[in-house]
């Protein structure tokens, strides 16, 4: 085991196999920006175009740009020949993900309100981006994880404001818990949603289309994704420093609030993967596919989710501070999960797919 996780951990780029060391960082470094040097906060919050912060924006859609540079529209096709576990996808991301973050908030989290309303936006955004990477580190179907990375893409642009609008505002409400919930209407996630999803989305499709036209498949694969992957990264880094930069000051709760937020996420991680390998099992799927659809529905595009709280509820928001937290759970667990997708290969799959 512990050859197969320095396997694992030399697959993955020096910023991904340190992500979670990386955001502790960034945390800690915008607080004593916060607190040691109180100008730069001020700065920042002059940056700004309405509630709108121009330095957070930037880094929000940079965040969101290379991924849609990944995806394969053109496996779109390829992933409904099998009705059933295009249906079976659909169930385990946009039904059984967004209902369990749901109930997993409101038991957890019920005294607050913004933490809660973080979880349930962290259960709506489906991941799209580092997927790829668990996918391949568990020697799942990569052509398949593809064209469900690209249906998600779509269908997050297309039904994310509905679905923002239904777990955000209608559920706690028909739930008596509209005193808790910030009301919140379906314009203003759409918005939200266009700017920091659609934007990036324009961009990845067109620098796909027209790179992969004027220079080839493999030099897009092997030389243009390698080098914007890692913007991803660095912007997500960026913009937790300058969130924390701007409430330094509030942050002496952190340890706590981070521990409380993280025992949902963890819990949320580890049932998902299991119920979706379950169910991909017994839907007849090979083990290269029930590994795709399990991670695919047990990770979450905590991109999408950072942008949406902090265009919607505010930098200083605890929706914004609980999407951060996101990514510093999901990195270790869902390498865990890496190790227990394959030791599933070798348990509950008669040989070993080629």
């Amino acid at each position: 085991m512990q050859h197969t996780s320095a396997g694992l951990a030399r697959k993955l780029s020096f910023l991904d196999r340190y992500l979670t060391i990386w955001i502790f960082a960034a945390m800690a470094v915008g607080v004593l920006i916060g607190n040691v040097a109180p100008g730069v906060p001020r700065a920042l919050d002059r940056l700004s175009v309405g509630t709108t912060s121009i330095p957070i924006a930037v880094g929000l859609i940079l965040m969101m740009y290379p991924p849609f540079t990944k995806v394969r529209y053109e496996e779109l096709g390829k992933i409904f020949r099998n009705k059933r576990i295009i249906a079976l996808s659909l169930v385990q991301n946009w039904v059984i993900g967004p209902v369990l973050m749901f109930a997993l908030a409101v038991v957890f989290l019920p005294d607050q309100p913004d933490y809660m309303l973080g979880l349930i936006i962290i259960g709506l955004a489906r991941c799209i981006a580092m997927v790829i990477v668990w996918n391949e580190l568990a020697k799942g179907d990569t052509e398949f994880c593809a064209g469900l990375v690209a249906f998600n893409s779509i269908f997050q642009v297309l039904f994310f404001p509905v679905y923002a609008y239904l777990f955000a505002t209608l559920l706690p409400r028909w739930l008596g818990l509209h005193g808790a919930v910030v009301d919140i209407s379906m314009l203003d996630i759409a918005r939200s949603v266009g700017i920091y999803l659609g934007i990036p989305f324009a961009a990845g499709f067109l620098t796909r289309l027209v790179l992969v036209r004027a220079k080839g498949g493999d030099w897009y694969r092997e030389r243009f994704i390698p080098r914007v992957s890692p913007i991803t990264l660095v912007a997500l880094l960026f913009t937790i420093v300058v969130m924390f930069s701007l409430k330094g000051d509030s942050i002496v709760r952190l340890p706590l609030d981070v521990v409380r937020i993280a025992i949902p996420l963890l819990i949320y991680f580890v049932v998902m993967f299991a119920v979706s390998f379950a169910l991909s099992k017994r839907a007849g799927a090979d083990y290269e596919r029930s590994a795709t659809l399990s991670f695919t529905a047990a990770s979450n595009n905590f991109e999408l989710a950072i942008a949406v709280a902090v265009a919607t509820f505010g930098i200083h928001s605890g929706v914004a501070f609980a999407a951060v937290i996101g990514p510093l759970v999901e990195v270790p667990v869902m390498l865990g999960l890496v190790h227990a997708a394959l030791w599933a290969q070798r348990r509950y799959f008669a040989a070993p797919a080629r």
